[in-house]
């Protein structure tokens, strides 16, 4: 198998593979939703962390727990828990992020029943002194959780390496978003979809092998990528889980170029210093300085201005958010992003997306109507 086919299968079926992980090496698994999961220290703890993405299938057994208007990631992910399609799993992580990841966290305890569960309650305002501290100690107090459901003492080397691995996989991942903006027609257009899915599910080792291999092999080709003559695009929002979105903006002109996603580059953004002193105080500092989801605080307008500039900097034509039903924070968000983006005349359309997306025809000729604006 390729690395390209095998983020795919992984993309297809990451259950399938986390419950291979688990029959092959017996290792510890853990279960998260959100960028905001300290992924270093699971893993510096001997632990996979790997990501949730909600269900593909019928909800129902989540909806005697949750409203309907909760979002299909918080449901679905329950809905897929309370059916046994996450046995592999030995507990999962809850940062402190929406009020709806939060009460689901409090339900998954009392429902899931999975013998392990950690509440990881990181400061909402990013920019004081003492939420800095605030973060050193959480994420202090959550090692040594870590380490009385486990049974292993987490060492600063242990931490050390774990962020090296974390590096590398961020600069690899980096590294494919800047050749897909330089020469988009090298890839199919839901390729990046499946790798970005794969680097938050695989054993970091095994993705790091796979992506240094797939990005050695498609940089070879670089200097014969044709130009495909469409309209470059970003995406901003929450979490996608729809690579035919991708496949339908193509069909309609356009390339996906960038992206302002939890599952995109909100999850590689910013670097660990390495060998540092104080490894935990390193890893709070990357996530008081990368870029934030609307359910933390660094200023006012800090993301609009990284959206802005984002876009500029990849020189897009325009912004397609992709907000997911019921998501009130990136909701209560949208407005004043629209209005970033309309004061630097760049032009966006709101796509809302749920477990399920769109009638696909239908969404086709809303994307099709606004690449022929731009």
């Amino acid at each position: 198998m390729t690395p390209a086919e095998r983020f795919r299968s992984v993309w297809r079926d990451p259950a399938g593979y986390g419950r291979s992980v688990k029959q092959e090496t017996g290792r510890s698994i853990l279960g998260f939703f959100c960028s905001y999961a300290p992924v270093e220290l699971i893993y510096a703890a001997g632990i996979l962390p790997l990501r949730l993405f909600g269900t593909r299938g019928e909800i129902s057994l989540a909806d005697t727990h949750l409203q309907s208007y909760c979002c299909s990631l918080v449901r679905g992910g329950l809905e897929d828990a309370l059916k046994g399609n996450l046995d592999f799993l030995d507990g999962a992580v809850f940062p402190h992020t929406c009020d709806s990841i939060q009460r689901l966290s409090d339900i998954w305890r009392l429902n899931a029943g999975f013998a392990h569960h950690f509440d990881a309650v990181l400061p909402v305002k990013l920019n004081t002194q003492s939420a800095r501290q605030y973060m050193i100690d959480v994420l202090s107090g959550f090692c040594r959780e870590l380490e009385t459901a486990f049974g292993k003492q987490i060492r600063d080397a242990d931490i050390n390496a774990a962020i090296c691995a974390y590096n590398q996989i961020r600069k690899q991942l980096k590294a494919v978003y800047a050749l897909r903006s330089q020469k988009p027609g090298l890839f199919e257009p839901s390729a990046v979809h499946w790798i970005m899915t794969a680097a938050m599910v695989m054993e970091p080792a095994a993705f790091l092998r796979d992506i240094t291999a797939f990005l050695d092999q498609i940089g070879s080709s670089a200097g014969d990528a044709p130009q495909t003559g469409r309209k470059r695009l970003m995406l901003a929002g929450g979490i996608c889980t729809h690579p035919d979105v991708y496949d339908l903006l193509a069909r309609a002109g356009a390339d996906v170029v960038w992206d302002d996603l939890c599952t995109g580059a909100r999850y590689f953004e910013g670097t660990i210093a390495e060998d540092a002193k104080d490894p935990l105080a390193a890893v709070a500092d990357r996530y008081l300085s990368r870029s934030v989801c609307p359910a933390k605080h660094a200023d006012i307008t800090a993301r609009g201005r990284h959206l802005v500039d984002a876009a500029r900097e990849q020189g897009v034509d325009g912004v397609v958010f992709l907000q997911l039903k019921f998501c009130d924070p990136h909701a209560f968000d949208y407005p004043y992003l629209k209005q970033f983006l309309d004061s630097a005349q760049i032009p966006s359309l709101l796509i809302e997306i749920e477990d399920q997306p769109p009638p696909g025809e239908q969404l086709l000729t809303r994307l099709e109507t606004f690449v022929d604006m731009l």
